[in-house]
């Protein structure tokens, strides 16, 4: 017997997909892309009759359900014209596809294989079309793409929000005088701002280091082994589809030019495009929502201080985890619900456990004076 809720999972997952390229169809003036589009919904609805015919194996008539918010939100952003957006997020949930049915394909029964290596393949094809409508290159399951962003808001957001929530929280719990608690809210705040725009910083500038130093050493072996690199083009070629000779003449003909060439072999070889993240930029953006997220359970002690406006901050501040959570879900692919649940939870617990320590400690610290 098969696992018929991830089957009915799958069988959604297809649907929706094909939703989402007829949408795109529909708002791409270009007809090439429609084109292409159609087809892709065409392959998401073989998908979705693969899963509908193991459903039916097992007893099971799937029945239509309501869209997710994420794809009801991808629409919304189609649209609007927002198509590059989409593309960007079929892409990774196409690779997330094919990272998930490689992983698993040892663990599944053995009609289930079948079908999902069906799968994996046409969803590599659409991986490489896709890529190539936005420019790319390189297999992105293999890759973490980076920055983004409306993904560094989110989480530099929700970075701040648990951080501070925690440390209010314990503030509290220690019974200290009202306008404590808002100063260590604030330099709470400050610290947690700086402390992300920093790693935001930094991990943009150490991912524009590797980029450089791997452009730099391929044209290190331009220079100093061409006949090899020119095999080597030539093979990536014919692993495209080209024919041994075409290939064998087209690396030929880009080796002419060596700043051609080096593009190429970076693409080609490294899978990787030009680097455009701006490391100021990603620290200030981080920063910035790290800032905002924290401010959430400082606000209401702005108006006053007492038991009403600490259940307001807590209310708040347990709200904003579950909205991130869900926002969340775009990224990680999710079940919006399921994903707000869980940072529901953990902002709980960081609230009871950072309270506790707070009384804990004054405790403590009283008994030690004492």
């Amino acid at each position: 017997m098969m696992d018929v809720r991830r089957l009915l999972e799958h069988w959604q997952d297809e649907t929706e997909s094909a939703l989402i390229y007829d949408a795109l169809a529909e708002t791409e003036p270009d007809p090439e892309r429609q084109s292409l589009y159609r087809e892709l919904a065409q392959v998401e609805r073989r998908h979705r009759a693969w899963f509908e015919e193991l459903l039916r194996e097992n007893g099971v008539v799937p029945k239509p359900r309501p869209l997710s918010l994420r794809t009801r939100f991808f629409l919304w952003m189609l649209r609007r014209g927002n198509r590059r957006y989409v593309l960007r997020a079929r892409l990774h949930e196409e690779s997330r596809e094919v990272q998930r049915y490689l992983r698993e394909r040892h663990r599944l029964p053995t009609r289930l294989v079948q079908v999902a290596s069906r799968i994996a393949r046409d969803e590599a094809e659409h991986i490489t079309q896709l890529s190539h409508v936005l420019g790319r290159s390189g297999e992105p399951w293999h890759q973490a793409e980076s920055g983004g962003f409306l993904r560094n808001v989110v989480y530099g957001f929700n970075d701040g929000l648990t951080a501070n929530f925690g440390l209010v929280m314990g503030v509290i719990g220690a019974e200290v005088a009202p306008h404590i608690v808002l100063l260590s809210g604030l330099a709470g705040l400050v610290a947690d701002a700086l402390s992300m725009g920093a790693s935001g910083y930094l991990a943009a500038k150490s991912e524009r280091e590797v980029y450089e130093h791997e452009i730099q050493m391929e044209r290190e072996e331009l220079r100093l082994m061409p006949e090899l690199e020119q095999e080597e083009l030539a093979l990536l070629y014919q692993a495209k589809g080209m024919p041994p000779e075409a290939a064998r003449r087209a690396a030929e003909q880009v080796m002419i030019n060596p700043e051609i060439a080096l593009q190429e072999k970076v693409r080609e070889e490294l899978g990787i495009g030009e680097f455009r993240v701006s490391p100021l930029r990603e620290g200030i953006v981080t920063g910035a929502a790290t800032a905002l997220g924290a401010l959430v359970p400082v606000v209401p002690f702005f108006f006053g201080y007492g038991g009403l406006v600490i259940w307001i901050s807590f209310a708040v501040s347990m709200l904003m985890h579950f909205v991130v959570g869900a926002a969340r879900s775009v990224f990680t692919g999710r079940n919006v619900v399921r994903s707000g649940l869980d940072m529901f939870l953990v902002g709980l617990g960081v609230a009871v456990v950072g309270y506790i320590v707070g009384d804990f400690l004054m405790l403590l610290f009283q008994g030690m004076s004492g």
